[in-house]
């Protein structure tokens, strides 16, 4: 704890969805001082950089202890998996995200499937592969669209959207090619739901579920939801396409895989993110993620009303109250720029221009994700998705109008992105 009182936090991740949650733990009166590990170009402006290994739960301990921290907070996916938020407590430090055990609700979907199957929770129906051939076979027999999804962690790319048979075998191969490395040992392949998408973040304390706003993601590279699955191409927030009593269900259904967890003797502490499908006959799960989403994090934190800090430390804490949590009336939208080629083959080291200037402009805010700082202190492209450009007003119009404005204002070579980014939301349901 700093000397004032404060709480100072170490925060863990290098991306878009750790810049904006450095961003709203900076803005609350219990921050101290804040570190991260690694960061990017953006973060080291507002936090000093830790030099450890953030998936080693050895390190992040004895780091914490030595410059006294008061909360651990860990945004990917891979130290979640890896057990970091153990090693953390068992040092009786404070963290925010799920146990290793609890982590496998995103790091194994055939161990989500199982969860959701006990609690009841409708999500799309599938078989489990560890044979190559056998996976063959079932897809053929299929003889139709479906989805191939590697088992482990793959960044958000280990997804096969099939409308053909040709489309997924050729995904079930990349997979045990090793194209996704062991995430892909075992692959799932799943019936292809029917709808709309829509993400719900919720924080959680192991008992007690608050909502977080919806958000509506990008993932296909190009415009048009054409291309190979990203991480993430675009995302706003609110999502209004939502039908009477959807949004309840899903809050419903996320709270009931918190209370599966801990009946199965799992301690769910930290942020549940759903992503589920709008069908005809109500929201079905796609999957469920262990952490924030990026780029959801973006639109979502903007919007939020409340201190950071304090809802992260009562998840620790069991001590979370809806209470602590309200919405500003704002719409976000995000527009993620990216170096070309990506989700493939890209070059880094592209010196950016424009950033302040986009920063300049009445409610935008521009967070890094994959960037770093040469010598002489020049924004460089470090990574496929380089920045989130997030807009928030009063209305939609206003927020997508701006968010592409601002994209103007930023340039490096190779810069691309989605040009019909938040379109879903302009057409209306019936329209998609």
């Amino acid at each position: 704890m700093a000397g004032s009182g404060k709480t100072d936090i170490l925060l863990l991740g290098s991306g878009g969805r750790e810049h904006a949650l450095l961003a709203k733990l900076a803005e609350s009166p219990q921050a101290g001082r804040l570190w991260v590990a690694p960061g990017n170009g953006g973060m080291w402006q507002l936090a000093q950089r830790a030099d450890i290994d953030p998936e080693s739960g050895g390190a992040v301990s004895a780091f914490a202890r030595e410059h006294g921290i008061g909360l651990v907070v860990i945004g990917p996916e891979a130290p979640l998996v890896a057990g970091v938020a153990d090693a953390v407590r068992a040092a009786g430090i404070p963290v925010f995200g799920p146990s290793g055990e609890a982590a496998r609700i995103e790091g194994s979907k055939g161990f989500a499937k199982g969860v959701m199957a006990r609690a009841g929770v409708p999500t799309a129906s599938y078989r489990s592969f560890t044979d190559e051939g056998a996976c063959v076979a079932y897809v053929r027999e299929l003889a139709g669209p479906c989805v191939v999804k590697a088992d482990g962690l793959a960044a958000g790319k280990g997804v096969v959207v099939a409308q053909t048979t040709e489309e997924a075998l050729a995904g079930v191969h990349a997979c045990f090619s090793g194209a996704f490395g062991e995430a892909g040992s075992t692959v799932i392949v799943e019936e292809l739901l029917e709808g709309p998408e829509c993400s719900l973040l919720a924080l959680t304390d192991g008992t007690a579920l608050v909502p977080l706003a919806t958000s509506q993601d990008h993932k296909r590279a190009l415009d048009g939801d054409r291309g190979p699955n990203t991480g993430g191409m675009g995302v706003y927030s609110p999502v209004p396409i939502l039908r009477d009593g959807e949004l309840e269900r899903m809050v419903e259904i996320e709270q009931r895989v918190v209370d599966q967890l801990r009946e199965d003797g799992i301690n769910y502490s930290g942020c549940l993110y759903g992503g589920f499908i709008l069908t005809k006959d109500g929201p079905k799960v796609l999957e469920f993620n262990a952490r924030f989403g990026d780029p959801e994090t973006q639109v979502v934190l903007p919007r939020m009303r409340g201190d950071l800090v304090e809802c992260l430390l009562a998840c620790d804490g069991a001590t979370l109250d809806p209470a602590m949590v309200s919405w500003a009336d704002d719409w976000a939208v995000s527009v993620v720029l990216t170096s070309a080629g990506y989700p493939g083959h890209y070059e880094r080291g592209k010196v950016i221009c424009g950033i302040d200037d986009a920063n300049a402009m009445e409610g935008v805010i521009v967070y890094h994700a994959g960037t770093t700082l040469d010598d002489g202190g020049r924004v460089l492209t470090a990574g496929g998705r380089v920045l989130d450009v997030t807009a928030v007003a009063a209305t939609f119009e206003d927020a997508r109008n701006r968010a592409y404005e601002a994209c103007d204002r930023i340039s490096f070579e190779g810069k691309t992105y989605r040009h019909d980014i938040g379109i879903k939301a302009i057409r209306g349901r019936d329209r998609l």
